[in-house]
């Protein structure tokens, strides 16, 4: 599961690494969550672009945006088959950056959060699914995204089961290739992250609440 992650890289960084033509003015955030809006990385034409899209797709069919609740994040082993998920996962494939990711242990009534980065300062690149929708009574199109999940690592298997896909710069172009339709080509990028690619350190409560934001997010604690 993937339910709370940061977007702090600066965005030259994220032109620069993921080969965008484009740029967005994108603040700083620590602590995005479920129907917010993200930056995403997706193919226009032969070239990258950056985007903002809102976090939980919205499948073409929906009668509303409420399905994007529950649809924040996509099984990989299952997405190329889900009717909410599969008509994207042929076509419409993005990458989503992320300086980090969190997860909570549970220590009786409370709950310990964790920032998970990548050990070389990288940002992550999530793998992600896109879809756009339109609204039936004004016709307004919502572009929405979802990122898939695989198991855990041992790294974070401690304290929870699934962790969002994470996949390596090589793997860029496949992942970003609508014209590369083949399930098995896909679902070989669908792996737990190496151990020594993530480093996991416990982080403020702060980050619990939805609302907060701030580099205080992030801001190292000793372990509980």
């Amino acid at each position: 599961m993937c339910g709370r992650f940061a977007q702090i890289t600066p965005v030259g960084d994220l032109v620069n690494i993921f080969e965008v033509t484009d740029s967005l003015p994108l603040q700083p955030r620590y602590n995005i969550a479920p129907t917010q809006d993200v930056a995403v990385v997706r193919a226009a034409g032969h070239q990258h672009q950056l985007a903002l899209l809102r976090w939980g797709l919205v499948p073409r069919w929906a009668k509303d945006l409420s399905i994007g609740f529950k649809t924040f994040n996509a099984r990989s082993e299952t997405v190329h088959e889900k009717p909410s998920f599969k008509a994207a996962f042929k076509s419409r494939r993005c990458l989503i950056p992320a300086s980090g990711f969190y997860e909570w242990d549970k220590l009786g009534k409370s709950r310990q959060p964790y920032y998970l980065s990548r050990s070389d300062g990288r940002p992550m690149a999530l793998a992600g699914l896109w879809e756009a929708w339109a609204d039936r009574r004004t016709g307004e199109v919502l572009e929405s995204c979802t990122i898939l999940t695989t198991p855990a690592n041992q790294t974070l298997g401690r304290i929870h089961d699934r962790m969002p896909v994470i996949l390596e710069q090589h793997d860029y172009g496949l992942w970003l290739d609508h014209r590369v339709q083949r399930t098995e080509e896909l679902t070989g990028l669908f792996r737990p992250a190496a151990e020594e690619i993530l480093q996991m350190m416990p982080v403020s409560t702060y980050v619990n609440k939805v609302g907060h934001e701030g580099a205080e997010c992030v801001a190292p604690v000793a372990a509980s």
